[in-house]
């Protein structure tokens, strides 16, 4: 009735053909009389050709772009010198016979087969529009593809698919619950889960032994360029008896298949390197390392403890450290660039940050006359200093050296263009801490998750300082951007217990927080530990996008609204009577309820 091809299936082969085609007026260009359409659908584009003498030819002029149009007509072979190499479809035309409107297009907000640089709230609010740009199209395509690929790799590896509730209990997980009212329960809420953390784990209790989702999860937090507010998917994964090289193989062949189908790019291979927590903080100043990025600090503190650079030696003599980062074949730059840098640094906390430069036999530096040539000397060769190199150096307690580090090798990485943009670096980060000093109260808190395996189990719970205790704790990282964090679980009860007991936490609120858990781990618990990459950001990295806005069908703003359903909105009277609500909102804002 609408169609015997698609607008991407017509070949040379079918020149001659009868066909007819439905779809999306694209384009339209008047060549003299003889207009040509672009008709448009999901799978492509095909050239349609209207002569004049055509019956419906006058009724051309009120037609709009984006209307939706069958036609019937003649395949025919486009002349050489016409051929489109472009479109698959570059080598044949369809001449019109016949027509019908299907669908007419008002006048659009925004054009569709060109950029106009609408503003993205226009975007959202008519998101059904902006699906049919090309880029935004292909995107949502590849999302579809790269879940489809992940399934289908976790059922060949022997993982089994279950889907956990989505109404379930508020749980303190780092992040804001969104509530649900009972309405046969007044007085109590149901939670949207934030993940299936705790039911993905007693699944391996009820001994089901692999366990993969593809899982909604619902967080009410801000949004970021790489984070959606509200909602977003993740690969959940579990598995029993495993150690922590077990589910690295997993995932790491989860990610080959995935980058071998759908990216063009250079990617690590397995196995990626693994980092442990303090050598990638000490390194890169970050636990999400670009390993793009070449750069890295190196620490110069015995340098300075008696120098006569009075700045840096009374840090290094009051505890603190001094770390350089080396900036290759920079002698060259102007004044500018190295003012830059050190303005770029102080916004992010540092006091100042000095520099050297050698170039021939010289150095350049403010700080050089309060410096001996073996103390010159020695930076030079601890940085693997060349001509035309500097060093960049940060002085401060080694926490805030560190944080400021993290931020000043990236954005010198980009500086330099020192970072390859045709290729994805994975790498694991390790062994972090289980245990931290809380800054404000001196109390030992949990670093991470509270639910990760110490390594060494109660004897490391017994017997050593909590802050040198690691974790069976671990971040898949790839460009600088977490994809996932998983673990190890700790399905001692006695080992969860002593964990709390350090962080100041007694068996109540083990037994209180997280009861249905630590009952079923009494009952017999495999070891079990897993992961869940993120899905939105997996294929954000793959499209390239800037904001992961861009890979979701329809997403929220950054105000976590839904501009094109009008989410959140108001609600009647009778749906919050029934709820046992009332609303109390505040004074500047007050409305009534709709009844």
């Amino acid at each position: 009735m609408f169609r015997t091809h698609t607008c991407g299936e017509l070949r040379r082969d079918a020149v001659g053909k009868k066909v007819r085609l439905s779809g999306w007026i694209h384009s339209v260009r008047d060549h003299g009389g003889v207009i040509f359409i672009d008709l448009r659908d999901h799978y492509g584009l095909t050239q349609i050709v209207i002569n004049p003498e055509q019956k419906f030819y006058q009724a051309l002029d009120k037609w709009r772009v984006e209307s939706v149009v069958r036609f019937d007509g003649e395949v025919v072979a486009r002349s050489a010198e016409t051929v489109n190499p472009k479109l698959a479809t570059g080598e044949i035309e369809v001449r019109a016979e016949d027509m019908e409107m299907l669908g007419e297009a008002e006048v659009l907000p925004f054009q569709v087969a060109k950029d106009d640089d609408a503003p993205e709230s226009m975007r959202l609010k008519y998101r059904f529009l902006d699906l049919r740009k090309e880029k935004l199209h292909r995107n949502i395509l590849l999302r579809s593809g790269v879940i489809n690929t992940i399934r289908n790799y976790m059922l060949e590896k022997g993982f089994n698919e279950f889907q956990t509730p989505i109404l379930t209990a508020s749980s303190p997980e780092g992040a804001r619950d969104y509530l649900v009212p009972s309405r046969l329960h007044p007085g109590k809420f149901y939670a949207l889960p934030q993940a299936p953390q705790q039911f993905k784990q007693l699944l391996m209790v009820s001994g089901f032994d692999r366990y993969f989702q593809i899982a909604p999860c619902f967080r009410d937090e801000d949004a970021r360029a790489d984070r959606s507010p509200g909602e977003f998917y993740q690969l959940d994964v579990e598995m029993s008896f495993v150690e922590q090289e077990d589910v690295f193989t997993v995932i790491e062949g989860m990610f080959e298949r995935v980058f071998e189908k759908f990216s063009t790019k250079k990617f690590t291979r397995p196995p990626f390197p693994r980092i442990p927590y303090r050598e990638a903080i000490r390194r890169f100043g970050s636990d999400k390392p670009d390993l793009r990025n070449p750069l890295e600090m190196i620490d110069v503190s015995e340098f300075f403890r008696d120098s006569e650079f009075k700045a840096f030696s009374g840090t290094v003599a009051n505890g603190g450290v001094v770390r350089a980062i080396r900036a290759p074949q920079v002698a060259g730059k102007p004044r500018k660039f190295f003012d830059d840098m050190i303005k770029f640094a102080q916004e992010n906390g540092a006091k100042g940050m000095a520099y050297i430069i050698w170039t021939g036999d010289t150095e350049k530096s403010p700080i050089v006359k309060f410096l001996t040539r073996e103390t010159i000397d020695g930076l030079k060769a601890a940085g693997g200093i060349q001509d035309g190199d500097a060093l960049f150096f940060l002085a401060d307690t080694e926490a805030v050296a560190s944080k400021i580090g993290g931020a000043v090798i990236p954005e010198l990485g980009r500086q330099l263009g020192l970072i390859d943009e045709n290729d994805f670096r994975f790498c694991w980060i390790v062994d972090f801490p289980m245990f931290e000093r809380d800054e404000e109260t001196g109390a030992i808190i949990f670093s991470h998750n509270p639910f990760s395996m110490p390594q060494g189990g109660m004897d490391a719970l017994l017997n050593k300082d909590p802050l040198d205790i690691l974790a069976w704790q671990y971040d898949i990282v790839c460009n600088g951007i977490e994809l996932s964090s998983g673990a190890i679980r700790n399905h001692r009860p006695d080992i969860m217990y002593k964990a709390f007991e350090i962080a100041g936490y007694d068996r109540s609120v083990v037994d209180q927080k997280f009861g249905g858990m630590i009952s079923a781990f009494k009952l017999g618990a495999p070891p079990h530990g897993g992961i869940a990459p993120g899905i939105d950001r997996i294929v954000m990295l793959l499209a390239d996008a800037p904001n992961i806005r861009e890979v979701i069908a329809f997403p929220f703003n950054q105000q976590a609204e839904d501009l094109m359903m009008n989410a959140p909105s108001e609600v009647t009277l009778k749906q919050l009577r029934e709820l046992h609500i009332e609303v109390k909102l505040p004074k500047k804002q007050e409305k009534p309820a709709q009844e």
